[in-house]
């Protein structure tokens, strides 16, 4: 059986692609490379789609809150923690947009750069800390039922995420 962290680990493989090609744009613009906004827009609308409602409706809606249920054992709980640093994550593809609309390109390159430092640091949280807590504190009956609803997500979904992993391929090959 597939565990429901597995799965979230995997999905962070994609969003981790997608910032590695953002900070690659980000150093070509700080190299003197005139704004692609197209560019931008699909990093925004990648992580708006596929890191937010896709990702996150999984991690905010099903795992964190079978976390913080009464009968859960953990040593601590960083669910809090977590939730704010998608909130944070969130503000920064904010100001990405407004720079995009501004025509602000040192605006864009930072708050790229600080969702990009945030998410690598956020990732390597839940892959490393909480995930292996939550595999430990939850049950397997639990985690099947998560799987369930991980499907539920999947289906609401539909065929948006082959659309947002073909980004993901088509991202990869503009190292």
């Amino acid at each position: 059986m597939d565990e429901p962290t597995r799965i979230l680990s995997d999905e962070h493989k994609n969003i981790l692609k997608v910032i590695d090609s953002l900070l690659r744009e980000c150093d070509a613009l700080e190299s003197g490379k005139d704004m692609d906004k197209r560019f931008f827009r699909k990093i925004v609308d990648f992580v708006r789609n596929y890191a937010d409602r896709f990702h996150h409706a999984k991690e905010e809606d099903i795992l964190f809150v079978e976390l913080c249920k009464d009968n859960v054992q953990m040593p601590c709980n960083p669910t809090h923690q977590m939730l704010h640093e998608h909130d944070l994550g969130r503000s920064f593809v904010k100001n990405v947009e407004d720079g995009l609309k501004e025509d602000n390109k040192e605006k864009v390159v930072e708050n790229a750069r600080g969702y990009a430092q945030l998410l690598q640091e956020h990732i390597y949280k839940e892959d490393n800390i909480l995930y292996p807590m939550a595999d430990e504190a939850l049950n397997q009956e639990i985690q099947k039922s998560m799987l369930d609803k991980f499907r539920q997500v999947e289906q609401r979904f539909g065929q948006k995420k082959e659309q947002y992993l073909s980004i993901v391929k088509e991202l990869e090959k503009r190292k």
